[in-house]
């Protein structure tokens, strides 16, 4: 979908260096991006990687991304994924992502994990089209909003998670909490935790 790429792309935020935080990581976030643009920008790296530049620079070990490709596009994912010495981690990467929709991955040169989320979800539709480039000076990667991060963090529901959310919060006092609130009181409904408005919304 072009209007997904294109609307993504006129978004962008500049930040002079990457922090400490996720220096190691920029030669398979460069990977992963750069993946990620085989496949017309259709998805937003996610994660402790986004939290750091969305947020406070936490110290993280591996990388997370959120694609909006269908089953069908795995194989052919795995195949440009294997020139950028990106390398499934598991056997049978292929049967365990149609049961979870998740591909487990190794950028093989640094040994740091990445793992592919699938997304299919209305929401994660709405999170690539808002989603914004950010500029670290000598790469640049595609992010959501820090309220799309936060509405992922209330849906994760950790402790870290709710760290992190009132992190993100803190660097953005400007934040729409009303789109906030309609997508995590969505998701509280659809997976019977109410609690999940209740908990964030003192963090916001």
């Amino acid at each position: 979908n072009g209007s997904v790429s294109t609307m993504g792309k006129a978004k962008r935020k500049s930040i002079q260096t990457a922090p400490e935080s996720i220096g190691s990581l920029l030669a398979p976030l460069q990977a992963l991006q750069y993946l990620l643009s085989q496949f017309h920008d259709q998805g937003v790296i996610i994660g402790g990687v986004a939290v750091s530049l969305l947020g406070t620079p936490r110290y993280t070990v591996d990388l997370d991304a959120v694609f909006l490709l269908s089953l069908g596009d795995i194989p052919r994912l795995l195949t440009e994924a294997a020139k950028l010495e990106i390398e499934p981690r598991i056997s049978d990467p292929i049967s365990f992502a149609r049961k979870s929709r998740v591909l487990l991955l190794r950028h093989r040169p640094s040994g740091i994990d990445i793992d592919l989320s699938l997304g299919i979800l209305p929401f994660e539709y709405e999170m690539v089209l808002r989603s914004k480039m950010v500029d670290l000076g000598t790469i640049q990667i595609r992010l959501p909003t820090p309220e799309d991060l936060i509405i992922m963090k209330a849906i994760a529901h950790r402790s870290k998670d709710l760290a992190d959310i009132q992190a993100i919060a803190s660097s953005h006092p400007n934040i729409d909490k009303e789109r906030i609130r309609f997508w995590v009181e969505q998701f509280s409904e659809a997976l019977e935790l109410p609690e999940l408005w209740s908990d964030i919304s003192k963090l916001l």
